[in-house]
């Protein structure tokens, strides 16, 4: 099955997807890869979904990329006598460590870490930032705060700290023993919520030891002040703009999004668009025309993929948001100036042998108009290198290994064949052709790039470009 879209889709399994008939309709529509949102669901409905995955993924004969998200820390005030209270703008309202229920003036706030970070003037946010609060007083078990914007708080709503680094790992009891689930499943991606610090990354890669990829999720304003440090550790990024749009002003999100799809490009790691995308598409059969035009926005940007969240997994149209997504999709990368717009933006190679022929492969391809770039890889870098050149025709990404395949689904422009490797120049020229056949890529007499490592099965050792012919099978 050959996708016509270069920038993949994602999207979130939940109540509404979790029929493996309806995951089918999904895939079919054009979804890439599937993500496991582990802040809802127990392990045996997560089980269920990932199953039907992998046997979707046999009938198909397609690899499929899964990414589990772990929920992270989860920061929330306690409960209230009757359940709410409405705070009056200028009020005073205290935080503290009692766990007696919350009255008019008081609440608990059952996190140590927020006190022992706060300090006078820090700015709180209630219920993802539609209460604001400012500290006047505050100690290791209490603040002292007045109602900047006040509203109904009820109980266990969210709290946000802006601009303050707070000392907790992004990895909760929760989401350790969580993710050993999902890496027992086999998960190709780990999507790490509540990233502050590059540290989080590597506390992260400790535990999964290299059994699956790491997907940062940008969330935290103070993420963003060390993004290029965290980029260069994480194996891809996503930008989480749900609560980036909480903890900062609504009119930075969108020109945070452009540096960060910028960075994961540079360094040709990929970068995954998420949050209320076509969130009309819940309840409604058609997006709003601002919601397209988001989408579209993101395409123009070079992202990789675009997701959806509680359109697919909770919404009442999940294929349907599928169909339009990848309709939208196909529509920007149809546009004449779309591949001018991502040329616009490209970074120059770095100076090693493989980012050298990546970029050659490139210009060849176009300068012979030749039908697609054939990669053989073994770790996915070969081919991550050829998808950064964002080249105007397919990457077709060959390598012996399932979980490469897999992992590489989600990368802009990438089809991915587990296929045998090559065991000489000619053995490469005639996988490279035979599967450019069968997949419709090409048709005999047409010409292909094939880049390669020699010797052959070598990770990371990119250093062959060749011009190939495609030979009858």
């Amino acid at each position: 099955m050959r996708r016509q879209h270069r920038t993949k889709i994602v999207a979130t399994l939940g109540p509404a997807s979790t029929n493996p008939a309806i995951i089918k309709r999904l895939f079919v529509a054009g979804v890439d890869m599937f993500r496991l949102n582990f802040s809802h669901g127990e392990h045996p409905d997560h089980e269920e979904r990932y199953n039907a995955i992998r046997a979707l993924e046999q009938e198909v004969e397609r690899p499929i990329a899964v990414m589990m998200d772990l929920q992270g820390p989860k920061l929330r005030v306690g409960t209230f006598e009757n359940g709410f209270i409405t705070l009056k703008r200028n009020a005073r309202f205290r935080l503290d460590m009692e766990k007696k229920p919350g009255t008019q003036s008081r609440v608990q706030l059952p996190h140590k870490e927020i006190f022992a970070a706060l300090e006078k003037g820090s700015i709180l946010l209630l219920d993802d930032g539609k209460i604001r609060l400012k500290v006047l007083e505050c100690g290791p078990d209490f603040a002292e705060a007045k109602v900047v914007n006040g509203g109904k708080l009820s109980d266990r709503k969210g709290v946000n700290v802006p601009g303050v680094i707070l000392p907790l790992s992004p990895l909760t009891k929760k989401d350790r023993r969580d993710l050993q689930f999902g890496l027992d499943l086999g998960v190709d991606w780990v999507a790490l919520s509540f990233v502050q610090r590059p540290e989080d990354i590597a506390e992260a890669r400790r535990l999964i030891a290299g059994r699956a990829s790491i997907i940062a999720k940008l969330e935290k304003p103070a993420a963003i002040d060390r993004l290029e440090e965290i980029v260069e550790l994480a194996d891809g990024i996503m930008v989480a703009r749900g609560d980036l749009g909480v903890e900062m002003p609504p009119e930075l999100v969108p020109v945070l999004q452009k540096r960060i799809v910028r960075a994961g490009r540079h360094t040709g790691k990929p970068v995954i668009v998420a949050t209320q995308m076509l969130e009309s598409m819940i309840t409604a059969a058609t997006p709003t025309r601002a919601e397209a035009s988001d989408v579209a926005t993101a395409v123009y940007e070079g992202a990789d993929a675009v997701m959806l969240s509680a359109e697919s997994a909770a919404g009442e149209y999940p294929a349907e948001a599928v169909t339009i997504m990848n309709r939208i999709i196909e529509a920007v990368e149809g546009d004449p100036n779309y591949y001018q717009i991502l040329a616009n933006a490209q970074t120059s190679p770095e100076p090693t042998a493989a980012d050298a022929i990546s970029a050659a492969a490139r210009q060849v391809a176009s300068t012979l108009s030749a039908k697609a770039i054939m990669t053989f890889t073994t770790s996915g870098s070969t081919t991550l290198r050829a998808a950064r050149e964002r080249p105007s025709v397919p990457v077709i990404s060959l390598t012996t290994s399932l979980p490469t395949a897999r992992k590489l689904s989600c990368v802009w422009g990438v089809h991915c064949v587990h296929s045998p490797d090559a065991q000489d120049f000619d053995d490469m020229g005639t996988i490279a052709s035979t599967q450019a056949l069968a997949y419709g890529f090409a048709s005999p007499g047409d010409r292909i790039i094939v880049t390669a490592g020699v010797p052959f099965g070598t990770p990371g050792a990119t250093n062959v470009l060749r011009i190939a012919r495609v030979e009858r099978a």
